[in-house]
């Protein structure tokens, strides 16, 4: 609740500054609900996951998010699933299974929360997509930070006790909120220009960056095949952007 707040005054600061918030509508409220729906919903989980599971373990599962993006783009989208991709998502989920190691036979609950994030996320990003054949940005992150925060007021006051953060955590807030707006808006600027299944591959490069940053400042291990596997995620993903590359070079002038 509280980084949605601290988002959607950036927004509406940085918006008001300069006059972009004349650029808010409502003619696409629908998938402006659908999209909020299935990033809260994912981003719950993933919290509930993070608490409880090594960094690299939940960063993998959600990184199954892209396989989820390559096969429902064009049935949401009209996006073409090229063998390419389809390739490239399936090493890059051989490199998760490398990291995660999971035993389909004892499956904890926070496993299959971090799985069900990417879903969540997966579902974000394609509506996300949508809404920017049509929404500006702003538009875009002005009804993301506000039904964020109303969502996250319901379900925090839901027993109708809220938690006041301390003045040693009111900093760390901020930043997240700083950061998670910074995120998103990143994202939204990518899905305007590439398709889908071509910008969320692109999230498989956090999981080395996050396996590393829980090596250094929470102590949790990082052995050979984690490393093998952030590898392959990677190679994955140099595959899928150089394929989309050269389809666009090869794209008449």
């Amino acid at each position: 609740m509280y980084r949605s707040v601290v988002s959607f005054a950036i927004v509406l600061i940085v918006g008001g500054a300069t006059g972009a918030l004349r650029q808010i509508s409502t003619r696409n409220m629908r998938w402006h609900v659908a999209r909020n729906v299935a990033h809260f919903a994912g981003q719950n989980l993933w919290f509930y996951a993070l608490a409880l599971i090594p960094l690299a373990q939940v960063m993998a599962l959600e990184f199954t998010s892209p396989i989820w993006v390559a096969l429902l783009a064009p049935l949401i989208l009209g996006e073409r699933l090229t063998r390419v991709r389809a390739i490239a998502a399936v090493i890059g989920f051989s490199g998760v299974i490398m990291v995660v190691r999971p035993d389909l036979g004892n499956l904890s609950p926070p496993m299959l929360a971090a799985a069900g994030a990417a879903i969540g996320f997966a579902g974000s990003a394609l509506f996300t997509r949508k809404l920017t054949r049509t929404e500006t940005i702003t538009c875009i992150m002005f009804w993301l930070t506000l039904m964020q925060a109303v969502f996250g007021l319901v379900c925090s006051g839901i027993d109708g006790q809220i938690a006041l953060p301390s003045a040693r955590s009111v900093p760390w807030l901020a930043l997240i909120g700083a950061a998670g707006l910074g995120a998103h808006f990143c994202l939204s600027s990518a899905l305007a220009l590439a398709p889908a299944a071509v910008v969320m591959p692109m999230d498989f490069l956090r999981l080395p960056v996050m396996a590393v940053i829980g090596t250094l400042f929470y102590g949790e291990p990082m052995d050979a095949m984690m490393v093998l596997g952030a590898a392959v995620i990677f190679g994955a993903n140099w595959l899928n952007i150089r394929a989309g590359t050269s389809r666009r070079a090869a794209l008449p002038s």
